[in-house]
C-alpha cells in the first residue's frame, strides 16, 4: 500500500520515530526522529536527515563523519505514526563507532530468543554469504551513488585490501578482549570485506567451497 509524506502522523512535538535498518542484513542500526522538514530532505536527497531533540536542530547523518546512510526504502506503519528507513550505511551508525546503536545486551535475556523461537534454526552461513555475494556483485555492476560497497569498488583493489587488513586486525583485538558479541560483529565485518575482495577479483564462492572440500576430504593412507 502506497502512502505519501503528507499522511504521516506526527506526535505533539511534530516528530515521528524512525527506525533505521540495514537494507542488506535487516539489522536495526538506530532509532531517531524526523519532523516534516527532515522527512522532506530525506526524500529529496536520498540520505537520512533527522531532528535532534537535544540540540533542537536538523542533522544530516554523516555530514561530519562521512558515515552517511543511503536510503533505499522508506515505510510507514499501519497507523502512519512510525517509519522504517532501509539504508545502505557508509560506516558505523552509532556515535561511539559501533556498527549499530543497539550493542548493549540486556542481562538475563540470553535465553529469551531460543525459548521464543521454539528452537528455530538460524539462517545458514553459506546461504547468507551467497545472498551477500549477490548483493555486492549487483553493487559493482550498478555502482549506485552513496553506496559504501560501490565506494570500495571505485577506490580499487588497494583500498579493499587495506580494509580487509583493518578488519582482520580488529577481529584479532575482539578475540583477545574475550567478548563474543564484539567478535561476531568484527568477524561479520571481515567476511563482508572478504566478499567484496572476491567479487573484485572475480572469484566465486563455489571455487572457495571446492578448495575447502578438497582440504577436508579424507586422505588415503600412504
Amino acid at each position: 500500500m502506497k502512502t505519501n509524506a503528507e499522511e504521516v502522523r506526527y506526535n505533539e512535538r511534530g516528530l515521528v520515530p524512525t527506525i533505521v535498518q540495514d537494507a542488506q542484513t535487516r539489522e536495526v542500526l538506530t532509532l531517531a526522529y524526523m519532523n516534516a522538514e527532515s522527512l522532506r530532505r530525506t526524500l529529496e536527497s536520498g540520505e537520512t536527515w533527522f531532528w535532534s531533540r537535544s540540540r533542537e536542530e536538523l542533522w544530516h547523518k554523516g555530514e561530519t563523519s562521512g558515515h552517511t546512510q543511503r536510503v533505499v526504502g522508506l515505510r510507514a506503519d499501519c497507523d502512519l505514526d512510525a517509519l522504517v528507513a532501509l539504508v545502505e550505511p557508509a560506516g558505523p551508525a552509532c556515535h561511539t563507532g559501533a556498527r549499530t546503536c543497539f550493542h548493549h545486551e540486556m542481562e538475563g535475556a540470553a535465553h529469551v530468543g531460543s525459548e521464543a523461537t521454539g528452537g528455530a534454526e538460524s539462517p545458514r552461513l553459506g546461504e547468507t554469504l551467497e545472498r551477500l555475494y549477490a548483493v555486492v556483485e549487483s553493487r559493482r555492476g550498478e555502482m549506485p551513488e552513496g553506496s559504501y560497497t560501490a565506494y570500495l569498488f571505485e577506490k580499487g583493489l588497494d583500498k579493499i585490501l587495506k580494509k580487509v587488513g583493518e578488519e582482520a586486525a580488529e577481529t584479532i583485538i575482539a578475540a583477545k578482549n574475550g567478548d563474543n558479541n564484539s567478535l561476531a560483529a568484527e568477524v561479520s565485518d571481515l567476511l563482508y570485506h572478504l566478499v567484496v575482495l572476491l567479487v573484485e577479483r572475480g572469484l566465486r564462492l563455489e571455487e572457495v567451497g571446492r578448495e575447502l572440500e578438497r582440504r577436508s576430504a579424507p586422505r588415503s593412507a600412504e
